[in-house]
């Protein structure tokens, strides 16, 4: 890191309650052990994040400022004054790659605008994991964050991904408040055709891990309750 500007690292956090040395290589965790200057999505959870890092000074002695959903430019090139004077910049969202279905594309875009060289470091992405193990589409995917919480709201939205999956060979991508996946695992069932593929991923690099891919006619009659209040990526492919 002889750059005049420190870089901006960005740090994945870890997905569930596991070792960092079991889901992060060493890399990712000496550069993470290194900086003194953090912008986060929320405060508490990159505390327990950085705590779990076992880092060579108190936490109390770090630099952590989180990242506003509406930050200005001038917010941005605050939180990246540090990178402008040679230390580096991490950012952590809650869990898993930060930028990646979570918060962090303005702040890494103001560091390319200001000449800050952008550093992904390796680290899980449950979005990249449950594609993975989904058996599903991995050429042609999107991300949708939540879906509609409203019952007819949710359902026309869900006939109108199917669409698009079953013309363009597209994998749908999508995540549930926990306490809600039951819900959504219903309407699932009750709306897309019977041999749209569904893949459930929940509790990704935990102990507690599980992936069940299935048409919808296999998943009707299925115990659901399961899946309940677990964090879980909803994907399927029509």
């Amino acid at each position: 890191m002889s750059h005049a500007r420190g870089p901006l690292l960005l740090v994945p956090n870890l997905l569930g309650a596991v070792p960092p040395e079991d889901v992060l290589p060493a890399r990712t965790i000496d550069l993470a052990r290194t900086v003194e200057h953090w912008v986060v999505e929320t405060p508490k959870a990159a505390r327990a994040f950085l705590k779990s890092l076992s880092l060579p000074r108190p936490i109390a002695e770090l630099s952590i400022a989180p990242l506003e959903a509406d930050a200005s430019a001038a917010g941005l090139a605050s939180l990246l004054s540090p990178a402008r004077h040679g230390h580096p910049v991490g950012f952590v969202s809650d869990a898993g790659a930060p930028g990646v279905a979570d918060p962090g594309a303005a702040l890494v875009a103001a560091a390319h605008a200001s000449g800050i060289r952008v550093v992904p470091l390796v680290g899980p992405s449950a979005v990249l994991l449950a594609l993975m193990a989904s058996g599903l589409s991995g050429q042609a995917f999107a991300f949708h964050g939540y879906l509609p919480v409203a019952e007819a709201a949710r359902s026309a939205r869900l006939r109108e991904l199917e669409a698009d999956s079953r013309l363009h060979a597209r994998t749908q991508v999508f995540i549930e408040t926990p306490y809600r996946n039951a819900a959504m695992l219903a309407a699932l069932v009750a709306t897309l055709a019977p041999r749209t593929r569904l893949a459930v991923a929940a509790d990704l690099t935990t102990p507690d891990e599980s992936v069940v891919m299935r048409p919808i006619a296999a998943w009707r009659g299925a115990d659901v309750a399961g899946w309940q209040r677990r964090p879980a990526i909803f994907l399927f492919q029509a």
